[in-house]
C-alpha cells in the first residue's frame, strides 16, 4: 500500500502530453511525514502517518514520539503489509509525491465541507410540496412524516432537516495527473472532499 496524508490546495487546470485539458485538485504533501511504525498484538503492521506539529504538546505525547522529537498534529494510523512501501521508509521521513506514479488510480478520503442546518430540499434532493391552490408555505416543507396508531411514532432514521456536510466522503478512481516532486505537490483529477487547506489521505494499492 502507498499512502500520504496532505493538504487541499484547490482546483487546478493542466495539460497533458497529449495535449488533453484536464480539471484536477492539487494536494500539498510538504508537511506529511511517518510518525511511527508498530506492530498489534497479531502480529499485524502498522504504519501512523501524520501531518505538521503540535506547538504545546503534552509530557505523555512527547515520550510516544520521542524517536521524531516532536508531536503530529493531525495522525492517521494505517495497517499495511511487511511488503509496502511505508515500511520502507524511516521514522520522522517526508512522504514524496514520488511514492506515486503518473497515471495511478488513487482513492482519497477528507471531512466534506460543512453546510450548516439545510432543510430536506437541499440535504436529500426532495422535489418539496405542491406550488398550486394556496399552498404558498408548503414548497420546501418535508410534508408527513408520522404513522396511524401503530406504530404511532416516527420512524428512527428517517429523512429530515438537520445539519449537512462534515462527513467522512471517500471518492475512489481518481487519477494521478501530476508529480512535482520539487514543490512537494501531487494533482489528481476531478474533485476531492474539503474545503480548501483541509486534511485529505491519499491511498493507492
Amino acid at each position: 500500500m502507498k499512502a500520504a496524508l496532505g493538504k487541499k490546495i484547490g482546483m487546478v487546470q493542466i495539460f497533458e502530453s497529449n495535449g488533453a485539458a484536464v480539471i484536477g485538485t492539487a494536494v500539498d504533501l510538504s508537511e506529511g511525514y511517518v510518525a511511527r511504525k508498530t506492530k498489534d498484538v497479531n502480529g499485524n503492521n502498522h504504519v501512523e502517518l501524520a501531518y505538521g506539529k503540535q506547538k504545546k504538546p503534552s509530557k505523555s505525547q512527547t515520550g510516544t514520539y520521542k524517536e521524531i522529537g516532536y508531536v503530529p498534529l493531525l495522525k492517521k494510523d494505517l495497517k499495511v503489509a511487511e511488503t509496502s512501501e511505508l515500511m520502507a521508509l524511516e521514522t520522522g521521513t517526508i512522504i514524496s509525491p514520488e511514492i506515486f506514479a503518473l497515471g495511478e488510480k488513487v482513492v482519497i478520503s477528507g471531512i466534506t465541507k460543512g453546510k450548516g442546518f439545510a432543510g430536506v430540499v437541499k440535504r436529500y434532493k426532495m422535489k418539496g410540496g405542491p406550488r398550486t391552490h394556496g399552498q404558498s408555505d408548503r414548497e420546501r416543507a418535508i410534508g408527513s412524516i408520522g404513522m396511524r396508531t401503530i406504530p404511532g411514532r416516527v420512524w428512527k432514521g428517517k429523512r429530515m432537516a438537520g445539519h449537512m456536510g462534515t462527513i467522512n466522503k471517500t471518492i475512489k478512481g481518481l487519477k494521478v495527473s501530476l508529480i512535482d516532486a520539487e514543490n512537494n505537490l501531487i494533482v489528481v483529477s476531478g474533485s476531492i472532499p474539503g474545503a480548501k487547506g483541509s486534511l485529505v489521505l491519499i491511498k493507492s494499492k
